[in-house]
């Protein structure tokens, strides 16, 4: 009632003409919060909360030619804005299996694709990692090379960010999910319990769709091609300044560097997500043999999407990732 009484007894409105609001970029797959500019529409509603019980003012932080010409008339509805995979889509007999899961829909397809490659015990835990939102990983300003020492364990052999993110839960599974053992490796602990219960969630859901828990820990190309598969459309290749280039709908993106592949610049990688800071960085990088992208998603990539001219001069220490 307090939050309601000042809204109604306001005198005065500053009115900067601007406000954040949420956007999602098809081409990059990114949502962001944007400053933009609000319509007229959001204008006259400012305005109309000063003054609702006495005499009240707005004051605009922007000239009358501003508000006829460069703001719209209403606001873009959000539906309009946002990604519509949750929404809309034709399902098909995959699709349907998907649909059980409440996930993304490149992590649910990761998840059926990988009974294919009997390796749904390994992939479920990496959808579980994945979903938990943010790193797992943690860095005191006075122990920073410590932290980064634990972390990098995890990479060692260049497996990828995906497969380190399968070693940190299957160790900390190895030891009875034991809290002193994030405590020395620096995860965080209350990620991997989250984890651990999205992990069983998934199970359950697993044999709902009749998908056999099966392992495949000693083949891990298995499990790289179910991440493939599920995250086909996130592929990018390795251009001579040392930046990415996605594969489709091309822009330049770099490899983040908390990545235990940053130093290493495979050749051809798939990315989980795109996070925009100083620059566009691809977060959760594994690397992919580029006749993968023909095999796993024909209907997307074509021979010529993929060809590799292994002739041109690539970033000192390039590809030199684990083999695969």
């Amino acid at each position: 009632m307090l939050k309601l009484h000042r809204e109604f007894s306001m005198k005065y409105v500053v009115d900067p003409g601007f406000s954040k609001m949420k956007s999602y970029n098809p081409r990059t797959g990114m949502e962001s919060l944007l400053v933009t500019p609000i319509s007229k529409a959001s204008a006259t509603q400012r305005a109309g909360r000063a003054g609702r019980t006495s005499a009240g003012k707005c004051y605009r932080l922007y000239t009358a030619f501003n508000y006829k010409n460069d703001l719209e008339e209403s606001t873009v509805p959000e539906v309009q804005r946002t990604n519509l995979a949750s929404v809309v889509g034709e399902l098909t007999k995959a699709g349907r299996r998907m649909a059980e899961f409440p996930l993304d829909p490149m992590l649910s397809k990761m998840i059926v694709v990988s009974d294919k490659y009997k390796c749904s015990d390994e992939v479920i835990s990496i959808a579980a990692m994945l979903s938990v939102g943010g790193s797992v990983f943690y860095r005191p300003k006075d122990k920073q090379v410590h932290a980064d020492n634990a972390r990098m364990n995890f990479h060692v052999g260049n497996v990828g960010d995906h497969i380190a993110l399968l070693k940190v839960y299957s160790s900390w599974k190895e030891t009875n999910y034991s809290t002193q053992w994030c405590y020395e490796n620096y995860v965080q602990v209350r990620s991997m319990k989250r984890a651990s219960d999205i992990r069983e969630q998934l199970e359950g859901l697993v044999e709902r769709v009749e998908i056999e828990i099966s392992s495949s820990m000693n083949e891990l190309d298995s499990v790289r091609k179910s991440i493939v598969a599920g995250f086909f459309p996130h592929s990018a290749k390795l251009q001579k300044n040392g930046s990415y280039r996605t594969v489709k709908h091309p822009q330049t993106v770099h490899i983040h560097p908390n990545s235990g592949l940053s130093q290493v610049l495979p050749r051809w990688v798939v990315y989980h997500e795109l996070v925009l800071t100083s620059k566009e960085y691809m977060r959760q990088v594994t690397e992919l043999k580029p006749e993968w992208l023909i095999e796993l998603a024909p209907h997307y990539y074509q021979l010529k999407d993929v060809e590799d001219d292994a002739s041109k001069k690539m970033p000192k220490g390039a590809g030199k990732a684990a083999a695969i």
